[in-house]
């Protein structure tokens, strides 16, 4: 039986273990989800916005979100050419709605600078406003179909496990990372890109945080963690962050009655939604300060774009 435990990490000159590639690439043929921006049809700009929506958001809540707005803006000349505000509103409720204005801002820069074509470099993505490291490297392998390690949490979960024999709980990404996965990928770049997307599913489907589902893995007998006997992480996992009550529970109402509405909306709509005034103040002024809204005249408020009125 062929092992590909190398360790915790991979010297720049090992060679890639072709083993885990191979399992999980059969494994992702016959299992993985049929989502539309894995169709190789899709154009990169609908590529990029899958990307941002689905940081850190599942992708059952993105799926109707990215069909609206890649069926409403098919470029992202055609976002760029409207005011950042619908770009909010579009958003709805996905949640960190400052990746809609980051959106926005990357369209109207691939637009200015590019003509409307999404870069197809690693570096020139990263020039992009918004698009950082994994933004980067993911559409740079997954639109253009490039040889990059791709490292979101379900990949290094995956790899520390399968790989280093230990239970990763980490979320920055190092260099040694990037070196690791991108020994284990193959040299073809077509396979390389479509082995980043299936340690991608292997990580969120099966090799799960809480409860990975070792009998279902094609890597199971090979896998170092799993041979330990599963050991728990070193540090303890990351708890939830919570929402009631917190500030982005107020900041998630007052937004949704700006995009809701037609047109300016008066500061007594805002204060209806939440009792506590102080608590309401603050989150209104994050809003004010991040973009999400703006002030059009005195105790009047629209999304970004709104002309202001006259007083």
């Amino acid at each position: 039986m062929t092992s590909f435990t190398v360790g915790s990490h991979v010297p720049e000159t090992a060679a890639a273990p072709p083993a885990l590639a191979d399992a999980v690439l059969d494994w992702y043929s016959v299992c993985a989800r049929d989502l539309p921006w894995r169709d190789p049809r899709v154009s990169p700009w609908a590529v990029l916005v899958s990307e941002i929506m689905l940081q850190q958001t599942p992708v059952n809540r993105v799926l109707p979100v990215w069909r609206a707005w890649t069926d409403r803006w098919p470029a992202a000349s055609a976002l760029a050419a409207e005011p950042a505000g619908e770009a909010v509103r579009m958003w709805g409720r996905l949640g960190y709605p400052r990746r809609a204005l980051r959106l926005h801002q990357t369209a109207v820069a691939i637009t200015e600078l590019h003509g409307g074509a999404i870069p197809n470099s690693v570096n020139e993505l990263l020039r992009l406003p918004g698009v950082g490291t994994y933004t980067a490297r993911a559409v740079a392998a997954f639109a253009f179909q490039q040889r990059h390690a791709v490292i979101d949490v379900n990949v290094r979960r995956f790899v520390s496990r399968a790989v280093g024999g230990h239970d990763d709980q980490r979320t920055a990404t190092s260099r040694r990372d990037l070196q690791l996965v991108e020994s284990l990928l193959p040299v073809d770049p077509r396979m390389a890109a479509r082995a980043s997307a299936a340690f991608m599913e292997l990580g969120a489907l099966v090799c799960t945080a809480r409860t990975p589902h070792c009998a279902a893995c094609p890597v199971a007998e090979e896998c170092g963690w799993h041979q330990a006997g599963n050991p728990p992480a070193d540090s303890p996992p990351r708890r939830p962050q919570g929402y009631a009550g917190t500030d982005r529970q107020v900041r998630g109402r007052l937004l949704a009655v700006l995009r809701e509405a037609p047109g300016p909306v008066h500061r007594g709509l805002l204060d209806a939604v939440w009792d506590e005034p102080v608590q309401r103040e603050r989150a209104l002024s994050g809003l004010l300060d991040d973009g999400l809204a703006i002030l059009i005249a005195p105790g009047v408020y629209a999304l970004p774009g709104h002309p202001a009125i006259d007083s």
